[in-house]
């Protein structure tokens, strides 16, 4: 009898203290611990955690210290939190002159430079099109064209084209490239701080060759100038004494905790968030050059640490691997290299949990980029529901979002991979305030609105990691046949558990 009252005692005070998902979600995220977490991170002491800097690597420290005080362990096959790597870093000239037609032209960026003098006539080529080139013979000439494209000529748009117009002008056996912007003085200042410097993962098997003379230049102008060259014979002057290469150590920052189910423990949930930012820049109204990212992307790194905690306490059926993405901000090179290199072999990480944004215009969503496209959309629906908020969608189609985040790295090779952000209905002048400047500082979010977005993100995850139906890609989804090639799926069996 004494055995069974027990048993009986030990199984009563089982169901009365059993918590559910939701209340072990509510119960580890606190709002002053979120609150220390993005106060520290967006310091003026970590000077805007650039990619390769001691700051940075303070960050980074914080994080593996983090992890191990919530017992998350460090990834086995180095026994630290540290996937540490190298990338080459190219820096912008420190003297680059541009005069074309008499006039200098002081507002310009080095993409492709070595060290040299050049003078002659150039070639206008509108926005540089293949169509353009055609019966034009260019051969060991520069070429002037509008940056952007006909339907496009923001700096997001100069952006994604610049590649390919250097591309065909290179094809086309011209010596250089000039792309004329009209961007306003804010935008020519973000592209400025990021184009300043290029920085790549070291590969010996690159096709651009390194001793190239090649130049690539952006020169920012206006539309009355930019219309006056079109019919008109140019003539150019370059100077620049070229751009600088470095080595730049760096690291991501890495954690796992072993699942509780005999079988679904081999499989691993990722949550994932880059963590550095883009240092110190121009200054702004105010005098501050320090670039602090306190929503992009101490917000998602936080949303990382807070997921640790919570499963340190109350492990999940599946494995959780957290990761904090270095030089995201470089070209996503740190989910890149990790793609690469992979701790855990990727058909193990069935599903990826990024946490990634610019910021926030409505405190009453949380927008997922990619929340339609995979089939934990109900898990992460319900997550943020709980806690008082309406997962969307992403608003922006327009903006590419899916792909310029980490997420993107692993959706390439199959892994379902959405993008958790903190509200926004559209990319507007709310988000363009604080993307990318310096007024980006801890002391202006709304706290009390990032306590339900972390609850609800935790919540989601949990029942994501819990869910005995592995996740996968919706039917059709673009990155479906690779997921099918990583993990093994046949039409006779779509999904492996």
């Amino acid at each position: 009898m004494k055995n069974y009252l027990t048993f009986a005692l030990c199984a009563l005070t089982s169901l009365v203290t059993a918590q559910t998902d939701t209340e072990k979600a509510a119960e580890t995220v606190d709002k002053n611990t979120v609150e220390g977490h993005i106060y520290f991170l967006a310091d003026d002491l970590l000077k805007g955690r650039d990619t390769g800097t001691p700051e940075n690597k303070i960050a980074a420290s914080y994080l593996a210290n983090a992890l191990r005080s919530y017992g998350v362990k460090p990834e086995p096959s180095s026994g630290t939190y540290y996937q540490q790597f190298n990338l080459v870093q190219t820096a912008a000239p420190s003297m680059l002159k541009v005069v074309i037609n008499g006039t200098d032209h002081p507002h310009r960026i080095a993409v492709k430079a070595k060290a040299t003098s050049l003078s002659g006539n150039a070639v206008y080529l509108g926005f540089g099109t293949e169509e353009e080139y055609k019966g034009k013979d260019v051969k060991g000439k520069l070429i002037i064209v509008k940056g952007g494209t006909q339907e496009a000529s923001d700096a997001r748009a100069v952006y994604r084209a610049h590649s390919n117009k250097q591309a065909l002008a290179m094809k086309n056996g011209a010596i250089g490239l000039i792309e004329m912007t009209v961007l306003e003085e804010d935008w020519w200042s973000r592209i400025s701080h990021v184009m300043g410097e290029s920085v790549k993962i070291p590969d010996a098997t690159d096709t651009e060759n390194p001793t190239t003379d090649f130049i690539h230049l952006w020169v920012n102008t206006t539309s009355e100038k930019l219309t006056g060259m079109a019919n008109t014979t140019l003539f150019y002057t370059i100077e620049t004494d070229g751009k600088k290469e470095k080595t730049l150590t760096t690291q991501n920052v890495i954690g796992v905790l072993e699942g509780t189910d005999p079988k679904l423990k081999d499989e691993y949930i990722m949550y994932s968030a880059h963590y550095d930012h883009v240092g110190i820049g121009a200054p702004d109204s105010k005098g501050d050059s320090i670039y602090n990212g306190a929503r992009d992307n101490g917000i998602g790194t936080t949303a990382v640490l807070s997921m640790a905690e919570n499963l340190g306490k109350y492990p999940t059926k599946r494995s959780a691997v957290f990761i904090f993405f270095t030089a995201e901000e470089k070209g996503l090179l740190g989910s890149k290299y990790y793609v690469q290199n992979p701790v855990f072999p990727l058909k193990q990480i069935v599903y990826g949990f990024n946490t990634d944004g610019g910021g926030y215009n409505d405190t009453s969503l949380a927008t997922v980029i990619g929340l339609g496209r995979t089939t934990a959309q109900k898990h992460i629906i319900k997550g943020a529901e709980t806690f008082g908020l309406t997962a969307i969608d992403d608003p922006a189609p327009e903006q590419g979002l899916f792909d310029r985040s980490d997420n993107v790295s692993f959706a390439s090779v199959g892994i379902p991979a959405p993008t958790y952000s903190t509200g926004f209905n559209a990319f507007d002048d709310e988000i363009n305030k604080y993307y990318h400047q310096p007024g980006d500082e801890a002391d202006s979010l709304d706290y009390d609105y990032l306590l339900k977005f972390y609850q609800g993100y935790v919540l989601s995850g949990r029942l994501i990691a819990n869910d005995p139906e592995r996740p996968f890609w919706v039917k059709g989804d673009k990155y479906e046949p690779a997921g099918n090639v990583l993990y093994g799926n046949t039409p006779e069996a779509p999904i492996k558990n």
